[in-house]
């Protein structure tokens, strides 16, 4: 999956959130399990972008089609974080720790602060 195919549109994400949840839907089943949904037709438009973009495909069934990921929710997630992680912090990953963990934005408690603390020992050990 090329990166252009992987710059999903906040329509585009919520929809392959509401597949991801279904499994398999009609556009109709999507557009339901949307938040505010958009027309219908807004719906079969991005689902026509996202089978274009090969990031789902679809089957008949009878006089409907039928909708399915192709590509696994966490590969998909890994795409999309990297893509925000390029294009709002400059490819520094550093930076979006920093900003996930800055005092009075996170909420961690000290466990959580110690497992984060044991995968940076762990990407360390790993030559990362």
């Amino acid at each position: 999956m090329s990166e252009e195919n992987t710059d999903l549109s906040r329509r585009e994400r919520q929809i392959m959130e509401a597949l991801y949840r279904l499994g398999k839907a009609s556009a109709i089943e999507i557009r339901d399990a949307m938040p505010s949904p958009p027309t219908y037709t807004a719906v079969r438009t991005h689902l026509a972008l996202l089978t274009d973009k090969g990031i789902i495909r679809h089957e008949r069934q009878g006089a409907k089609h039928i909708y399915e990921p192709v590509v696994p929710r966490d590969e998909m997630a890994k795409n999309v974080i990297s893509g925000v992680i390029e294009n709002f912090f400059g490819g520094s990953v550093e930076r979006v720790v920093a900003t996930l963990i800055e005092p009075g934005t996170a909420d961690l408690s000290d466990e959580q602060l110690d497992r984060l603390s044991k995968l940076i020992q762990q990407a360390r050990e790993q030559g990362r």
